[in-house]
């Protein structure tokens, strides 16, 4: 036998058993926008992002996925192995408040001066800074279990807490498998501080990821990162609890999404679009497939730094990149601070750090 036939009997031989293997996956067919180029145009390849620094790389942490900021400017993160940290403002020095045993995601902080947690194994958790205690919020709304609590807003008047539930038929060490899958069962959940009660706001969500509110908190955003685009739900005015498209048809797959309390949202692009995932969306059985042998084999995705910065209105105000050797990728979090930006990604060990000025 030829050798190259003994190569394609072997992988037969290996990968074949695994077409066969029990899968929740129900893809259905769709057709993606086609990507808009980052070889020219607004979203022109670039190094802005060379010029980050990797900050508390020696400190012992990994993955800090979302980045949030006290009043008094320090960082604090989630990370790999369940911690919440507090980072002072340069980054220097590291506290433990809390470990989930999960794996934390968003987080904000209440009014009482509580943290609440998107936990992406564990849901909707409270963490006292004080003494560590976390106590559970929600692990189910509408009768459907709390399967991957993503990102997460609070109220400025402490009523209710905004989050996203990425998908509830998949859990958080499969999201690869629900962005193939693609099946619209991501959904944005309502907390009630006063009820306890969290229920469903929008549902047949691609991937529902990272949420924001708008000024004055009129309306909140949600990243759909298996659609490419940003969901717009009003809170106040005439339009409220309508919904619309804020973006569609992003460079990239949407992770967190953050605003500066001012004039700008930041959002952050886990990847660039993948040509191989955009052009097996009209092919649901190759796709289910590839979703039963996804754990067993390499994620095709390209390494490249990627953040965008809108208006409130929409408007494309910064691209940042960075496709260099070694860059900070992926990145999932940008928030922005005082004259600085602040990074965080799914399996960095550090704090991405670059000086901003609009």
């Amino acid at each position: 036998m030829k050798p190259l036939n003994w190569l394609l009997f072997a992988l037969l031989a290996i990968a074949g058993p695994l077409l066969f293997l029990p899968t929740p996956a129900t893809p259905v067919a769709w057709t993606p926008p086609p990507p808009p180029t980052t070889d020219s145009g607004p979203f022109q390849r670039n190094q802005a992002l060379a010029a980050m620094t990797r900050s508390a790389e020696t400190l012992g942490i990994k993955g800090p996925e979302a980045i949030t900021l006290d009043a008094q400017g320090n960082v604090l993160t989630g990370l790999l192995d369940g911690r919440i940290i507090r980072l002072s403002a340069d980054l220097t020095k590291m506290e433990t408040l809390g470990n989930t045993g999960g794996r934390p995601l968003g987080m904000a902080y209440h009014p009482n001066g509580q943290l609440i947690v998107t936990d992406g194994k564990k849901g909707l958790l409270s963490l006292n800074p004080a003494d560590g205690k976390i106590s559970v919020l929600a692990t189910e709304a509408d009768g459907k279990e709390i399967r991957f609590a993503d990102d997460i807003v609070v109220s400025s008047d402490g009523k209710h807490a905004w989050f996203s539930d990425a998908s509830t038929k998949w859990f958080y060490h499969q999201s690869t498998e629900a962005v193939m899958d693609h099946a619209a069962d991501g959904r944005l959940l309502r907390h009630d501080f006063e009820t306890g009660k969290t229920v469903t706001v929008l549902d047949g969500m691609e991937f529902a990821n990272g949420v924001a509110f708008g000024p004055d908190e009129s309306f909140l955003l949600v990243n759909e990162t298996g659609a490419y685009r940003v969901r717009r739900l009003w809170l106040k005015g005439e339009k409220a609890g309508q919904n619309d498209m804020f973006l569609e048809n992003l460079p990239g797959m949407p992770d967190n999404i953050t605003f500066n309390g001012k004039d700008r949202f930041w959002i952050a692009l886990f990847a660039p679009r993948n040509p191989l995932l955009d052009g097996l969306a009209g092919w649901p059985g190759l796709r289910k497939a590839l979703i039963r042998i996804t754990p067993y084999i390499p994620r095709p995705v390209e390494r490249r730094a990627m953040a965008l910065g809108y208006s409130t209105e929409g408007k494309l105000v910064a691209n940042l990149q960075d496709d260099g050797k070694g860059n900070y990728s992926p990145i999932t979090s940008v928030r922005e601070g005082d004259g600085v930006l602040y990074f965080g990604s799914l399996s960095q060990t550090s704090v991405g750090r670059l000086p901003w000025k609009p």
